[in-house]
């Protein structure tokens, strides 16, 4: 039995390897197939562009020889046109001679004088006397003379364009800020013969060189003629962005660089609807005031009898390790009640620096956004306890804005945004709301978090969403470490 077991074993591995070897085979078949079909097509290319370097020069040439025949017509008619012109004086000057000769050999001194006189006047006259015998035009066509040295020798020259070097994605000189990515990257050596970069991206929550299969496609970014890109408007819903680039002359595209990985993060979550009051109609990040509710908890009784299929078992958001997803306590009878028209996140805070932005319906008749803690009880409205914090807007008599913890308030002398940014740093305690346009800071809590928090939000008579994914501004971290010590406080409430 034991012979058999490994006769069976090496058969089985004997047949696999025949499979690769099988596999192996076509590749080698296809390679050559490609092979010929790429030699063809290249010594295709190259013989057009051949004939298109023969063509410009035939082009220069006819260009040229043009020129020279032009130049040769020129010159002739300005030579012939002079020598019709000396031929015509010499002609008249020759008779003009013969009659003075004649003239001196009479006789009669009458005719003589009056002779003499004529022919004077003649020579005067005479063309022969008026013309230039400087030649108008040179015979010489040396300035017309090409020398093709430094060409004969850039044609010499010509060979196959080499395939572009690989480029190196400069880890230290990418930046991740603002919902920013710039990545930045450099050849070994310069090569002038560069066109053009490609850029590759794709997210993922596994940090490094990217798995076998991943979640997400590559992106692509093509005809970049620096060095570095900068990608903007990103929402970042996984941890990590992957990156590759490579490198594009006018004939071909060289390798990838090595895959480089930057963290992406940023607090993602969305709205609980299990814990959300009957009277709010909630989607993933928005909700609607319902004066009805009965939608709602129909929609709740459904989920009921759904195991798994909340947007908190989603593997996506399951991988990421912190902010940590909170399971819903609040269904039925746990969900907020009476007066607090309220609504958790379904992700908690315990660590880090967070922001997360709340666009509102400045129309409503109140609301309010901020921090719970996980014990909140269903009947505690925003602000009202020590297990919230909050900043409240009061539409119903007259329009008022306030900072509100444990039943305490503070009015804020600021003008009423339409939507604010929440962050929260959880170490340090800090709980800063800002106008999200300006970045203004309208107030922040500090205090000491004693387990983890909770994004909250309260709405009546109105509505309001939600936007995720976003980092810490730049702008807000600078403005956290230059007003950490005159911020305001929960004591400054009253």
């Amino acid at each position: 039995a034991d012979d058999q077991e490994s006769l069976r074993k090496i058969t089985t591995t004997l047949a696999l390897k025949n499979d690769e070897i099988t596999n192996f085979i076509c590749c080698l078949k296809q390679s050559l197939e490609n092979l010929e079909g790429n030699s063809s097509r290249v010594q295709e290319d190259l013989e057009t562009e051949f004939s298109s370097l023969h063509s410009v020069l035939d082009e220069l040439r006819d260009s040229m020889v043009t020129r020279i025949k032009q130049e040769r017509a020129s010159h002739t008619y300005e030579l012939q046109s002079q020598l019709s012109a000396c031929s015509k004086a010499l002609e008249s000057s020759e008779e003009l001679l013969e009659v003075a000769n004649q003239t001196l050999c009479s006789s009669e001194a009458d005719d003589f004088t009056q002779a003499a006189k004529d022919i004077k006047d003649s020579v005067t006259m005479a063309p022969a006397f008026r013309l230039s015998l400087k030649a108008k035009a040179s015979d010489s066509m040396s300035h017309m003379m090409v020398d093709f040295t430094q060409e004969r020798e850039m044609l010499q020259a010509i060979k196959f364009l080499p395939v572009p070097a690989t480029p190196e994605i400069l880890v230290s000189e990418c930046q991740v800020c603002d919902n920013t990515v710039t990545v930045q990257w450099a050849l070994p050596e310069p090569d002038t013969k560069i066109d053009h970069y490609d850029l590759e991206h794709r997210r993922t929550n596994y940090e490094g060189p990217p798995r076998a299969r991943e979640d997400y496609p590559w992106m692509v970014v093509e005809g970049i003629r620096e060095t570095a890109y900068t990608l903007t408007g990103l929402r970042f819903d996984t941890r990590y962005m992957t990156f590759r680039v490579k490198a594009c002359n006018k004939a071909v595209a060289g390798e990838f660089s090595e895959l480089v990985t930057l963290e992406t993060h940023a607090f993602l979550f969305k709205l609980d609807a299990g814990s959300s009051h009957q009277n709010l109609k909630v989607e993933d990040l928005s909700v609607e005031w319902d004066s009805c509710g009965g939608k709602i908890i129909q929609d709740i009784r459904k989920d009921k009898n759904r195991t798994n299929q909340s947007p908190m078992h989603s593997p996506a958001r399951t991988a990421m390790n912190s902010p940590k997803r909170v399971p819903s306590a609040r269904v039925g009878r746990d969900r907020f009640t009476a007066e607090s028209y309220t609504v958790l996140g379904d992700t908690f805070i315990d660590a880090g620096q967070q922001y997360w932005e709340v666009r509102f319906d400045k129309e409503s008749k109140a609301f309010a956004v901020g921090l719970a803690l996980r014990n909140l009880g269903r009947f505690d409205q925003l602000g009202k306890s020590n297990a919230s914090w909050c900043i409240h807007l009061n539409n119903w008599l007259h329009q008022s804005l306030t900072a509100k913890h444990n039943n305490k308030a503070r009015a804020l002398d600021c003008p009423i945004p339409d939507r604010i940014g929440v962050y929260c740093n959880y170490e340090e305690g800090a709980l800063s709301f800002y106008n999200a346009r300006t970045k203004t800071l309208m107030h922040t809590f500090r205090t000491k978090f004693t387990q983890p928090v909770i994004p909250a939000f309260s709405v009546w008579n109105g509505s309001f969403s939600v936007q995720t994914g976003l980092q810490v501004p730049s702008v807000v971290q600078s403005g956290q470490r230059k007003n950490s010590g005159t911020s305001s406080s929960n004591a400054s409430l009253t």
